[in-house]
């Protein structure tokens, strides 16, 4: 039995620890991808609270009350949405690398790589030592069990994982500390007195500062929820990192962009001053990388007192993988996901999912804890932190229940009617508008995508 889109929002919003939820409609059901899992229910879900929180704020703020609607169709375009972009009327979607995805190993099961970042690349290839192709890379492979190629790999710097089944996960102590992880965490970090939110003004977020320390989907999706609903977002990142074009094209409308090298405590001093200005503090480095710099989640609470802190990992803060680098595709093909879509569909080869759910559910669960946590910072103090995981997002996912026939789902069809221009630092874009419909505040993107490090890093300007 499969949850309905209404009471997974209204079990979110519980969570969350709010009272009073807007008015909320939710249109549509699963099965609307192809999938046996609800990724209809979860985008529903995840993005409507997005747009109740946000209605929430401006009520707060002494807005008029206001409806929200998320139509099935538009919330599952939008959870597609990197494969939607167009510049100048071509595709900027780049696709996956020419090594990653799934081989077979010597011990006859499966082994996903990602390899897109070209040091995890690197790492793959220097355990393996094979040529930079998929033949080679596969023939390599048959040298090593799956499970013993996805540890050296790891520990050489790269990211893979073993198909696992649901069992396998079940019973594994990554498995077991993510099956105990909520679809977000909100707790209390610290004292302070309580923040009021801004005066009244006509976008819920307007005068909510953001620093946006993420990359790839799912910390940028929150940030780009939060500029939709009129957040000031400064997106930090460094020269020296890798990225992903088409994804910051895609996330980083309504955001400026600057960079920052944490390596040089000048930098270090300069986001220290930014934190001083900020509401919410949004990173999703790997594990630790961020307060390796001094910007542990208590640290920037002493910065600032009254900070709201928002925290994404892959594999969740318990448990053995709680330090471990990953993505989307790895975690779904960990956890038992791909597994058990392939065999619904009767086929031999680990099948994923036809999104990346996890990522787009897991920012807006980023985007959602954060506005939930500067509602109960206005009445009842104090520092927050939230906590959300790829891997939490997954067991979720997975508790929303099954979908029977799910796979012959035709999919969304055309997605013309969910998409519009705009100017950008790229070209003309083409993107998917937001799904969530305020009644009284529509949200939209005041600011264009532009290039990292466009801007410089300072508030206001």
């Amino acid at each position: 039995m499969t949850t309905t889109p209404d009471a997974a929002l209204r079990d979110l919003w519980t969570l969350a620890g709010l009272r009073d939820m807007p008015q909320v409609a939710l249109h549509g059901t699963d099965p609307c991808q192809p999938s046996t899992f609800a990724i209809g229910t979860a985008a529903l879900a995840s993005i409507g609270a997005t747009g109740a929180a946000a209605a929430a704020i401006h009520a707060a703020r002494g807005g008029a009350a206001q409806s929200v609607a998320v139509e099935i169709a538009h919330a599952l375009t939008e959870f597609h949405s990197e494969h939607h972009l167009r510049i100048d009327g071509a595709s900027a979607h780049e696709g996956w690398d020419r090594i990653a995805g799934l081989h077979r190993t010597g011990d006859g099961r499966w082994l996903r790589l990602h390899t897109n970042l070209p040091h995890h690349r690197e790492a793959v290839l220097r355990v393996l030592g094979c040529a930079y192709d998929r033949a080679a890379v596969t023939a390599a492979l048959q040298r090593w069990t799956a499970q013993d190629a996805e540890t050296a790999i790891y520990d050489a710097g790269g990211v893979a994982t073993m198909t696992r089944s649901p069992d396998e996960w079940a019973a594994h102590p990554a498995g077991v500390a993510a099956a105990s992880l909520p679809a977000l965490v909100l707790e209390r970090i610290g004292d302070a007195p309580p923040t009021p939110l801004p005066p009244l003004a006509p976008r819920p977020l307007h005068g909510i500062r953001v620093l946006d320390l993420t990359r790839v989907i799912a910390g940028p999706v929150a940030g780009r929820t939060m500029a939709a609903h009129g957040a000031e977002v400064l997106h930090i990142t460094a020269p020296h990192l890798p990225s992903i074009p088409a994804l910051v094209m895609d996330t980083g409308r309504g955001k400026r962009c600057a960079s920052l090298d944490l390596r040089q405590e000048a930098d270090r001093a300069t986001l220290r001053g930014l934190v001083a200005g900020a509401d919410v503090f949004l990173q999703g480095y790997r594990p630790g990388a961020i307060a390796g710099h001094g910007f542990a989640p208590e640290e920037v609470a002493a910065l600032k007192p009254g900070i709201v802190c928002v925290s994404l990992s892959a594999w969740g803060h318990l448990g053995p993988w709680a330090g471990r680098r990953g993505f989307d595709s790895l975690v779904q093909n960990a956890n038992g996901l791909n597994d058990a879509e392939r065999i619904a569909a009767g086929e031999d080869k680990p099948k994923p999912l036809p999104c990346q759910a996890l990522d787009h559910a897991s920012g807006y669960l980023l985007a959602f804890g954060a506005m939930a946590a500067l509602l109960r910072r206005a009445e009842e103090g104090g520092s927050w932190l939230v906590r959300v995981s790829l891997a939490g997002t997954g067991e979720w996912i997975k508790r929303l229940g099954r979908v029977e026939g799910g796979l012959s789902a035709p999919g969304i069809g055309d997605a013309a009617r969910f998409l519009e221009d705009s100017a950008s630092g790229f070209g003309r874009m083409t993107a998917v508008r937001h799904s969530a419909v305020l009644s009284g505040t529509p949200a939209g993107w005041v600011l264009p995508a532009v290039a990292l490090g466009t801007h410089r890093p300072a508030w206001g300007e």
